[in-house]
């Protein structure tokens, strides 16, 4: 009688299920768990960056009123700066108070932040002088006597009018309940100097190099001249063969006066 090859056993299928399926239910578990430590630590990170960040803002405080000295005072206990940007006439605020900040009181800024304001200089006491027709330095000399500034010059080129000259200015002369000390000009634009274009005089006479050169109110030197020179600068000997080099170079714009170095070959 022979055995059967394989006697199935059906009481164990159920069990064998059971067993196999705990460690991948409770890998499943662990993986979740983990997930979630990982999420909650995410979170408590960010709330923690949060905090403090937060942590180091401060509310910028009103400075209306106060002297630089106050404000630098209540500033520096809260790690802001001050720094004073403008000076405006006023009326309401005392000469020497700030009449204005940025950022606004109330405003949320980092530790560090720099306050800027604007300082009253109290109600207007000078006159803004009349400058017109006077040349721009003149004029700038006339305004900074009067205890004011000279705030911006704009430059026009109008040849219907004299060069250098003050043809308009803000505020206008004996102006009344300005808010800054600064006027501001519009001047013609200065004569243009006299100027050349310097020729090439490479492979020419050394003599009528010279000649050419201080015709025009230019200098003529030659290379390695000193006033310990053997040869006279001065005489014709010196001047004798061609140039092979110059400086400033053909093309460049050179005014009277300038210094021309040329090297001569004998």
């Amino acid at each position: 009688m022979s055995l059967p090859k394989e006697i199935p056993n059906k009481a164990q299928g159920p069990a064998t299920a059971r067993l196999l399926g705990y460690p991948v239910r409770r890998l499943f578990r662990l993986a979740m768990l983990g997930l979630v430590l990982v999420l909650v630590a995410f979170l408590s990170a960010l709330t923690s960056m949060r905090f403090a960040i937060h942590g180091r803002e401060v509310q910028v405080p009103q400075l209306a009123g106060k002297t630089t000295a106050e404000a630098e005072g209540l500033l520096s206990n809260l790690g802001l700066t001050l720094e004073v940007e403008n000076r405006f006439y006023s009326a309401k605020v005392r000469e020497g108070g700030i009449v204005s900040q940025i950022p606004q009181p109330g405003t949320n800024v980092r530790r560090g932040w720099r306050v800027r304001v604007a300082l009253s200089l109290g109600p207007q006491r000078v006159s803004v002088p009349n400058v017109l027709g006077e040349s721009g330095r003149a004029a700038e000399i006339n305004v900074q006597r009067r205890g004011l500034e000279l705030g911006t010059v704009a430059i026009a080129h109008l040849p219907q009018f004299p060069a250098d000259q003050v043809i308009a200015q803000s505020p206008p002369p004996n102006s009344t309940g300005i808010t800054t000390p600064k006027v501001n000009l519009l001047v013609t634009a200065p004569p243009e100097a006299q100027a050349y274009i310097m020729p090439d005089f490479t492979g020419r006479s050394a003599a009528d190099a010279r000649s050419i050169i201080e015709s025009t109110g230019l200098r003529a030197i030659r290379t390695g001249d000193t006033s310990s020179s053997a040869v006279d600068p001065n005489s014709p000997a010196a001047w004798t063969g061609y140039v092979v080099r110059q400086s400033p170079a053909a093309g460049e714009r050179v005014t009277p006066g300038t210094t021309v170095v040329l090297e001569i070959a004998r």
